[in-house]
């Protein structure tokens, strides 16, 4: 009798971490991290608990045949009846989105600024400065930044740091968009990633960005120097 009630407990507890983690990290064929779950499911359920929005997080290998993400997404979207926002990432397809399925929740959050393949305000100058076709593609070029999972998900990185980079930038787009919202709703996170860690990331970038126009201008006072040498020898 002791094992059979033994053996139930266990089934219970398996069966409601399995429902736990079915909550908002919604589906997972890459990470399979309870670390990683357990974060996202302190974030998801604070917001919904706060605001009624369900963010959930779809992490998978690969779409379904014959649908791009938003076909997709929207498939998925018919099983809620509660205002639902979807942040999608497609391993196979690299491809990621997020979609609501009421629109006065894009009210809340910056799409394109969160999935901006441009990190910094710097980044985003220089590629301006490259890139534009005129003053008014300049000014779209160089505002379009701040961009919290592509920059990462584009990075180089070691076969056995594949599952780090597609979870730091999930989780960094995630906890983007439950910040957006709380902000948004006038509200406060307890679990929100918070001041402290987004100087730390603004201090990297402002070092890296330091270092690529120092390196410019290295380039560009070697050419010139060498264009001076050029001349006073004719």
């Amino acid at each position: 009798m002791n094992l059979i009630r033994g053996l139930f407990a266990l089934l219970s507890f398996l069966f409601a971490t399995s429902s736990l983690s079915a909550q908002y990290l919604y589906k997972d064929e890459i990470i399979f991290n309870p670390a990683f779950t357990q974060e996202i499911e302190k974030i998801g359920s604070e917001l919904y608990e706060k605001t009624g929005i369900s963010l959930r997080l779809l992490m998978i290998k690969k779409l379904p045949e014959g649908l791009n993400i938003v076909e997709y997404q929207n498939e998925i979207l018919k099983e809620f009846q509660t205002p639902t926002i979807l942040l999608t990432f497609s391993e196979t397809d690299s491809k990621v989105d997020i979609l609501a399925n009421d629109t006065s929740l894009y009210g809340y959050f910056d799409k394109k600024q969160i999935l901006s393949p441009v990190s910094s305000p710097v980044q985003a100058f220089v590629m301006a400065l490259f890139y534009n076709n005129g003053f008014d593609s300049f000014k779209e070029i160089a505002s379009s930044y701040g961009g919290t999972i592509i920059p990462l998900l584009a990075q180089k990185a070691k076969p056995e740091e594949i599952l780090g980079k597609y979870s730091g930038s999930m989780f960094n787009g995630y906890a983007d968009i439950a910040e957006q919202i709380a902000k948004s709703k006038e509200i406060v996170l307890a679990n929100a990633v918070g001041d402290a860690n987004q100087k730390s990331i603004f201090v990297v970038k402002v070092l890296f960005y330091g270092l690529i126009f120092y390196a410019l201008y290295l380039i560009v006072k070697r050419k010139i120097y060498l264009k001076k040498a050029k001349s006073e020898k004719l």
